[in-house]
């Protein structure tokens, strides 16, 4: 250790020894593991900065109204002193170390805000990503709900096509014993027999058209699943 060093630790201890009761008394009413103490090097006024570790005084004194009211001045080499019941020594702090301790501190807990900051904008982006999701599913369940709607009830007006085209068969067939009976009424219901097969046949067809068109429309929306 440095001959002038060595002097500033002896004149510390030689300055703080009359202040050990009120140091301690400090340190107790702060509920702290000890104190930073020092005389200040401009007007010699005795300063106690209660922490639970050098470090951790200085800042809470950095951070604290009254260092902004009356700065102090801390000589190189300063004392932490621990409670009374705590057996330990007091420890030598030496104040750029500490200072050193204190910028490191600020900027991980600096590096920190800014890690807690982009998760909360991680997690907000998130949430919103979801709802759109959501949202995203609802409706496309919603169109397959329509689409099947749709599609169970173009099969119904086929099935009922089919059954009046078998009904028209019948009676068809009907109208053709009873032409029979007569050559003029026979000639009648033959031309009426063409007329409504071609009829049902074209109807019929393009029912079949429209039953696979929507059986492919309701495969590929159940493939984007």
């Amino acid at each position: 250790m440095p001959a002038t060093q060595s002097a500033a630790i002896r004149d510390r201890e030689r300055g703080l020894a009359p202040h050990t009761e009120t140091i301690q008394t400090a340190v107790s009413q702060s509920g702290k593991v000890g104190a930073l103490a020092f005389l200040d090097t401009v007007n010699g006024r005795l300063v106690v900065l209660p922490g639970d570790s050098p470090a951790d005084a200085w800042a809470r004194h950095v951070a604290s109204p009254e260092s902004e009211r009356g700065p102090v001045a801390a000589p190189e080499v300063v004392t932490f002193v621990y409670r009374k019941d705590i057996a330990k020594a007091p420890e030598t702090v030496v104040q750029s170390v500490m200072l050193q301790q204190q910028a490191q501190m600020t900027s991980v807990a600096t590096e920190l805000r800014r890690i807690e900051d982009r998760l909360n904008l991680v997690q907000r982006e998130l949430t919103a990503t979801q709802r759109d999701t959501d949202k995203a599913m609802a409706d496309m369940r919603a169109l397959v709900d329509d689409v099947t709607a749709v599609r169970k009830f173009m099969l119904q007006t086929a099935q009922l096509g089919w059954l009046n085209h078998e009904l028209t068969l019948e009676n068809a067939t009907g109208i053709r014993r009873m032409a029979a009976t007569s050559q003029e009424l026979a000639a009648s219901s033959a031309k009426l027999e063409d007329a409504v097969r071609q009829l049902s046949e074209s109807l019929a067809g393009q029912l079949k058209e429209l039953s696979v068109r929507l059986d492919a429309i309701q495969g590929k929306i159940q493939n984007l699943h």
